[in-house]
């Protein structure tokens, strides 16, 4: 691939995210263990309340994930209202989403998955690293899912 070409392939990408170095990116991996170890302590990486949510038997999870969807939308709307920029000076474009009828297949999917395995994507490798290393088959599926979609994703109702 030429200079050129690679030069296209950036057009999504922030020109901070283009001048990250591998050191810059340690703050990232900080940041992961640091949100780990409050998934672990919170609870959220726990089979037994994750089976909880799911037979709705406690308010537990349904208290964090509403708790994150209210804190998600309040900060929305002030980057909106005070067209507040990013650490580099850079304007926050927030993309409008369309609503269609795979993403109730996917959502169903999902759900299934994470209640059968006790895991959603985010606190795999907390519960890989609070030593459940039977979640390593949840991680390895979970990476063959997103393969196997990216291979007929033309196919299926967007």
């Amino acid at each position: 691939m030429s200079l050129e070409n690679k030069n296209t392939d950036n057009e999504g990408i922030n020109a901070s995210q283009q001048n990250e170095s591998v050191f810059g990116n340690l703050k990232y991996l900080i940041v992961g263990i640091f949100f780990g170890i409050i998934f672990v302590k919170a609870e959220i990486i726990s089979w037994f309340r994750i089976q909880e949510m799911f037979s709705l038997e406690s308010f537990h999870m349904y208290g964090v994930i509403g708790s994150a969807v209210a804190v998600g939308l309040l900060s929305v709307q002030l980057i909106k209202k005070f067209n507040i920029k990013t650490l580099q000076g850079e304007k926050i474009e927030i993309q409008p989403k369309t609503f269609n009828k795979g993403q109730i297949y996917g959502g169903l999917l999902f759900g299934f998955g994470w209640a059968i395995t006790g895991a959603c994507p985010g606190p795999l490798f907390a519960q890989i690293g609070t030593g459940a290393t039977v979640i390593i088959v949840t991680l390895v599926s979970a990476i063959a899912g997103t393969w196997v979609y990216g291979l007929v994703k033309d196919k299926l109702p967007h």
